[in-house]
């Protein structure tokens, strides 16, 4: 039995299957933790009784390595293995970045005074 170079190049490296991961796409709501962000998926579906249309909320906690996503991103997710308690998902990619309203105004300033101001009223002549 003669083996073909063919034959011997698929009998000598092994197939490795393509993992096929789930994704999920949400908007981040909170970046408090270190390399963890909090993703809200929404989903539209309908009622099994009354065939409306009901909007399902899910959090998922996922892990940011380098602390890139910002609240309000939309970002895609990608489920890994469990890396804590909660954390079971890892950010793939951010979509779309949040809009940041730069805010001047004094009184948000920590040096303003924001004690109530009293007028003094003038006599009238």
């Amino acid at each position: 039995m003669a083996v073909t170079e063919q034959q011997a190049a698929t009998t000598t490296t092994p197939v490795e299957k393509a993992a096929h991961k789930q994704t999920k796409v949400g908007e981040v709501i909170s970046t408090k933790m270190s390399k963890t962000i909090v993703v809200e998926v929404t989903r539209r579906v309908a009622h099994p009784v009354y065939k409306r249309i009901v909007t399902k909320r899910k959090k998922f906690y996922a892990h940011d390595e380098q602390e890139t996503a910002q609240v309000g991103d939309v970002v895609r997710i990608i489920e890994s293995r469990p890396l804590s308690a909660l954390k079971r998902w890892t950010l793939g990619d951010i979509i779309r970045k949040a809009v940041q309203v730069g805010v001047d105004h004094p009184a948000l300033s920590g040096t303003a005074d924001t004690r109530e101001k009293t007028t003094i009223k003038k006599k009238k002549k």
